[in-house]
């Protein structure tokens, strides 16, 4: 049997939704959004267009702040397509205001000892959002969460 190796290329557009592009748009000013579902009252971050509890649609829209805590985190020390060189520190954060926690970059500290790392952001441990100066809209407006001080 033959074997060979072929690449497509599919150009494609995708629609961000009303959830992502608010979302987004609120990255671009420096805020954070989530919703909250008329049933339970959890606020959701990031939003999404329904509650996965109650599977009732989101209309509600609720700012949160940029800090939180951390709930987990992991240590990357392998390169992975799209992702910034290693290491790297990625955790969910519980942002004050919300009830679902974000995957989001820890950083603001030396890297690379994990013992450190896992020290610093223990679960619990407080984090503030570092924001680029100029920002796009995009997830990556957050550099990354770093320890309160």
């Amino acid at each position: 049997m033959m074997e060979f190796e072929v690449w497509w290329k599919i150009p494609f557009k995708h629609s961000a939704g009303l959830h992502a592009t608010k979302f987004f748009q609120g990255l671009k000013e420096g805020k954070i959004f989530g919703v909250r579902c008329d049933r339970c009252g959890r606020v959701l971050v990031p939003p999404r267009a329904f509650c996965e509890r109650c599977h009732v649609e989101t209309k509600e829209w609720v700012e949160v702040s940029d800090e939180g805590v951390v709930e987990t985190l992991t240590v990357t020390y392998m390169k992975f397509t799209g992702l910034p060189d290693p290491p790297y520190a990625i955790g969910v954060v519980r942002l004050d205001g919300a009830d679902t926690g974000m995957l989001c970059f820890l950083g603001g500290v030396d890297l690379s000892d994990w013992r450190k790392i896992h020290e610093t952001f223990k679960p619990g441990t407080r984090v503030k959002a570092v924001w680029k100066e100029e920002r796009e809209g995009k997830i990556t407006d957050i550099q990354y969460f770093e320890p309160v001080k």
